[in-house]
This record gives structure tokens, sequence and C-alpha cells, in this order.
């Protein structure tokens, strides 16, 4: 009787160990585009409503980047750097199973990113750069950021980059647009 036992467990020892990599928790990048709808400093945590009426929690840490808020000295200090309730941002983020959590949180609108939409003609994320022409003809290119080049415009399906509509968050800098994410239009 102990033979068939050990068989056993030895069958369940393995079983477990080829089954694990399959549990672990998936880690995702992604970015959000939303209203902030709460701040609550105490637990570190901004609740962004996006357009689909969906509502995320994100945690904020220490190296949370918050670009284009009012960074006021007083703000600066804070854990949100001047993030108010009511702002229109843009969150790039890490996931680990259901924590959320933010690691760089860009305004949107006056002092801020702004938008643009248009067709995408290129894609090139080894040179970074993205040309898309506009409503009304033009055609634009923007360099695109380190994370931009890596993670944005995901959800663009191989075989149609060079057709999709696409919302560009960018600023400029130096004379360049500078797209820090796009994403496929709504």
């Amino acid at each position: 009787m102990a033979k068939p036992v050990q068989q056993l467990l030895f069958a369940l020892a393995a079983l477990a160990l080829v089954c694990a990599p399959a549990t672990a928790i998936e880690r995702r990048h992604g970015v959000l585009v939303g209203t902030v709808m709460k701040l609550d400093a105490g637990a570190k945590t901004a609740v962004v409503k996006l357009a689909d009426g969906s509502e995320h929690t994100l945690h904020f840490l220490k190296r949370t980047a918050v670009h284009g808020a009012d960074d006021t000295a007083a703000g600066a200090k804070e854990a949100f750097h001047g993030l108010k309730e009511g702002s229109q941002v843009a969150v790039h983020y890490t996931a680990e199973g259901a924590v959320e959590t933010a690691d760089e949180v860009d305004h949107i609108g006056k002092g801020g990113l702004k938008a643009a939409d248009g067709t995408v003609t290129g894609i090139d994320r080894g040179a970074k750069t993205l040309s898309v022409k506009t409503a009304n003809g033009a055609q634009e290119t923007y360099k695109l950021t380190d994370n931009a080049a890596k993670y944005s415009g995901k959800e663009i399906a191989a075989g149609t980059e060079k057709s999709a509509k696409v919302t560009v968050y960018y600023t400029e800098e130096a004379g360049h647009k500078v797209a820090h994410f796009f994403k496929a239009a709504i």
C-alpha cells in the first residue's frame, strides 16, 4: 500500500510543477484615457473613469511620474504632483492580476498633451516614427517616445497598420511633434 501512495504523491508533485507556470500572474502594460473622478491621498490611489463608463483604481508609487499637471511647489511634494479631480489624463500603467499601478500620468489639454486624429500611413518602431494623414489631407510625422514605440498601438492588427484610424497624443518639443502614445480611434 505504501508504494501506490508514494507514486500518487510523486505524480501530484510532478503535475504541480508542470501547472505552476500556468497559474503565474500575468503582467500587462497599457494606457487608459479618462477623467480623474477621485483622489485618495491616504491610500495613494486615483479612480479614473473611461469613455466606456468603466472605472479603474490606480495605485500611485513614489516613482509615478505626473506630467503637465499644475506642478506648484506644494503639489510637487504630494503623491499626485498637482493632479486634480476632473482632470483629463492618460495613464500609462502596469497591472499584475487585478492591481493596476500608475507608472506615468499625462495631463491632456492646456499645458499637457495635445490630441490629433488621423489615418496611419506608416509605423516604424525601429526608427521610432509614426506617419499619419489628417482629415484635411496633411501628412504628419511624429517621433515616438521609447514607450510609445514599444507599447502603443498594439491593438492595431498587422496588415491594417497603414489604414487604421488613430488618436495620437503628443507634445511639441524643439520644433518636432513627439507622440507619447497612440491608440485606435473610437
